[in-house]
């Protein structure tokens, strides 16, 4: 099977463009290696793939440790240079993880979004489309649940109420796949994330920035005073599932309904799932067991809640157990404790 993973330089398609790569699938790797966050840590997941700087733009080079796994940098939004890359490796499957991400940078920048979460994003449709793609899997959101307080949240029920253009942009990008879905025939998975964390982690998300704060002996921000929830799920686990996705490609549901429509699925082929780890922590518990893995004790600043935050996530992933045979079950404070070293590592600390 040859794949296509957008965002290999981000957290989860480094680790799972890996993943099919050690199965033995040939994986190309697509990222423009922008500068959202700390370059070096997109570096890194680079160098450790097997691809040393510099990285030349539009120009496809195979791994040194990896000979299945190949990396070019491009821009989603040059359709030339998708098209050029399509016709090329002829893909049997594509996972989508590229995008612009950041609930709260989305505030303050939202023509990023916009240029790759939705030009970018139908110019990925687009070459699935002409190319023969068999299966379009891309990650979605938790935040699509936006003013959904029914929990756990479910694929089932209505998120017509996000409250950020980032997680406008992933409905969209939900909403776009089942077009093509309906359209053309284009089997697509999205898949909505629940805080995802672990080694290798992102460098805007809680645990990187708690950790480097309390290392360095800085203050931490603890928004809504601490009163929130998250469903952590650690990155193996995200990866774990998503391979199950990919390799399945969803059918058109038969008992489907538009008198009552349910947002999941469809006639076509088309899904969506939650992959959640189905426990959701409060947030001051997570931040006790991070300073018992670092042995040092955070100091808070408490503060309001963010706009574009919600106090609570929480996954139910009934679909993805009876449809896959699987639920991520990491626990906390294992996770932390990888990512802790990991992270000592990393940055010799």
């Amino acid at each position: 099977m040859k794949i296509l993973i957008t965002g290999t330089a981000g957290f989860i398609g480094f680790k799972l463009a890996l993943a099919f790569a050690r199965r033995g699938d040939q994986v190309v790797g697509l990222d423009n290696i922008n500068d959202y966050y700390d370059i070096r840590v997109k570096h890194g997941r680079l160098e450790h793939s097997g691809f040393p700087p510099p990285y030349e733009y539009g120009r496809l080079t195979w791994s040194e440790k990896y000979p299945e796994l190949g990396f070019i940098k491009l821009n989603l939004e040059d359709r030339q240079g998708l098209e050029k890359l399509f016709k090329e490796q002829k893909f049997d499957r594509v996972c989508n993880l590229a995008a612009q991400a950041g609930v709260r940078y989305s505030l303050t920048n939202p023509q990023a979004y916009v240029d790759s979460n939705l030009v970018g994003y139908v110019n990925l449709l687009e070459c699935c489309r002409h190319n023969n793609v068999q299966h379009f899997v891309f990650a979605s959101s938790s935040s699509v649940y936006g003013l959904n307080e029914t929990q756990p949240f479910s694929t089932h029920d209505n998120v017509d109420h996000p409250i950020s253009l980032y997680a406008a942009t992933k409905k969209s990008n939900e909403l776009m796949a089942h077009t093509y879905a309906h359209l053309y025939g284009l089997p697509s998975t999205g898949l909505r994330f629940f805080t995802v964390y672990g080694p290798w982690g992102r460098p805007d998300m809680a645990l990187f920035l708690f950790t480097k704060a309390i290392l360095e002996d800085q203050p931490i921000n603890v928004f809504n005073h601490g009163r929130m929830q998250r469903d952590f799920t650690y990155i193996d686990d995200i990866v774990e599932g998503v391979i199950r996705v990919v390799d399945k490609a969803p059918q058109g549901n038969p008992d489907w309904s538009g008198l009552d429509p349910d947002p999941s699925s469809s006639r076509a082929p088309y899904k969506i799932y939650n992959i959640g780890n189905n426990n959701p922590v409060e947030l001051m518990d997570f931040i006790t067991t991070l300073e018992q893995v670092l042995g040092k004790k955070a100091r808070k600043n408490l503060l309001p809640m963010q706009p574009g935050d919600v106090p609570s996530t929480y996954a139910d992933v009934q679909d993805l157990v009876q449809d896959l045979g699987y639920k991520p079950e990491t626990p906390v404070k294992e996770g932390i404790m990888e990512f802790v070293g990991w992270y000592r590592d990393f940055f010799k600390v």
